[in-house]
């Protein structure tokens, strides 16, 4: 196992839901670390992708940036005006201005000058570079014919020269990974020779949706309903950034369900219910089957509690890299939970260079404004909607509904015990715009 990898579930810590023992989850935070320590262990030996920079716009780079070349690389002048050689006043070299783009000329002698352009480059044996609006010219009284140049002000060595190397030399780390590509970065790699960007391949992900009794049109009738799950959790993944490779929608059939888990090719697989311990919930003896790992195995948050995650290969291949496995519960917002939990934070790590440590940035956090009920051990996660800088809880929040998060900001993490109104709890941002200000028609939730 590597040193990065999630210690896997041992009997006596989480026990075996499925022989009818006590079920001991993982605390929330603590499945959460899992998830992103599982995501850079699969990280590991996963070649960067490269991008061409019209195309790494708000990406992050999955190597440092180092430069190609010296910055500047060539002595540069930094203004317009004349390249000077030794002490003035200097007889104007008649043959042409030095501009930018050009190969330029020697300064033969001391006492020469020539007309340069602002990032031309110097021309050799130039002393400084002396701006136009600090000189002045004139016919020289022996030679009608030469033109002298005289400095208005006192000339050092070396002004206005951008000397090579000036910014940085080759081999430089100019950035480091996990930097997220912004326009200034474009321009800099642009100016140290780059033509792409390494950036992290998005990670594949290929999702399972359990259950007999779904429906894929129409409306809910003798028994079946329909599935919120399958249009729901791959547009959401993709948000997050992932690959969606397949959305399967499979029945309550344990060997097509371990055939299409062992068989996937996907970094990530997300199952849709099964991880209880019902008569139909086959994953737990699939992955069993499989000879999986598992890392996290329910989780101390409501909705959501009977969620896990897995690491699908028995040992990482050479020519493979990790593969891991999702079990979100079926019940609508239960699902989201899972996905918030273990999907999100896994992906982000598997995606993002810099979260070595095994740590993600804390999300955000904002005052609840009104009380919040809690579970008497676990953390519950709450739509909210922010207004005037708080976050308002929604009704709507059991574990089969949708309605509340569809009208959400974000999800508010209640600790167990609940929460007092005007505490600051972390928010669970989603992945997409959401409009700020405004509580939905269905009301703040006051139980």
């Amino acid at each position: 196992m590597s040193p990065r990898e999630p210690a896997p579930v041992t009997p006596g810590t989480a026990t075996d839901a499925r022989a009818g023992q006590p079920h001991r989850a993982t605390a929330w935070p603590e499945a959460r670390a899992a998830a992103v320590r599982a995501g850079v262990s699969a990280r590991a030996g996963r070649a960067p992708l490269g991008v061409p920079l019209g195309r790494a716009l708000g990406q992050v780079l999955a190597e440092p940036l180092l430069a190609l070349t010296d910055l500047p690389p060539f002595d540069t002048s930094a203004m317009d005006g004349w390249a000077v050689s030794g002490p003035g006043p200097w007889t104007v070299r008649e043959d042409g201005a030095v501009l930018a783009g050009q190969t330029s000329a020697e300064v033969s002698a001391a006492g020469e000058a020539v007309r340069i352009a602002t990032g031309a480059r110097v021309p050799t044996g130039t002393t400084a570079v002396v701006r136009t609006e600090h000189s002045r010219t004139e016919q020289s009284g022996t030679d009608a014919a030469a033109t002298l140049l005289h400095a208005l002000r006192e000339v050092v060595p070396g002004q206005d020269i951008r000397p090579r190397g000036q910014e940085c030399r080759s081999g430089d780390e100019l950035l480091p990974s996990g930097t997220t590509v912004t326009p200034a970065v474009l321009g800099l790699a642009a100016a140290a020779g780059y033509d792409e960007l390494p950036v992290p391949s998005r990670p594949r992900v290929e999702i399972l949706v359990l259950g007999d009794e779904l429906l894929t049109a129409g409306l809910p009738h003798e028994g079946l309903i329909r599935d919120a799950l399958g249009p729901m959790l791959g547009p959401w993944l993709t948000a997050l950034g992932a690959d969606v490779l397949a959305t399967r929608r499979i029945g309550d059939d344990a060997e097509e369900l371990y055939a299409a888990v062992t068989g996937s090719t996907a970094d990530l697989v997300v199952t849709t219910g099964g991880t209880a311990a019902g008569p139909v919930d086959h994953v737990h003896g699939v992955l069993d089957k499989a000879g999986a790992t598992l890392l996290v195995d329910g989780v101390k948050v409501r909705p959501g509690h009977p969620m896990l995650l897995a690491r699908l290969d028995a040992e990482p291949a050479p020519d493979r890299p990790v593969r891991h496995l999702v079990g979100l519960p079926g019940n609508p917002l239960a699902a989201v939970s899972g996905l918030l939990t273990l999907a999100e934070p896994l992906l982000t790590a598997l995606a993002t260079p810099g979260t070595e440590g095994g740590t993600t940035p804390p999300p955000p956090r904002a005052a609840v404004q009104d009380e919040v009920h809690g579970h008497p051990y676990d953390t519950r996660l709450v739509p909210v909607v922010r207004r005037g800088g708080r976050a308002v809880p929604l009704r709507y929040n059991g574990p089969a509904m949708l309605r509340g998060i569809a009208a959400a900001d974000g999800l508010a993490v209640v600790p167990p015990g609940g929460a007092r109104s005007g505490q600051e709890l972390h928010i669970l941002d989603l992945p997409w715009p959401t409009e700020a200000g405004a509580v939905p028609a269905q009301g703040a939730c006051f139980t």
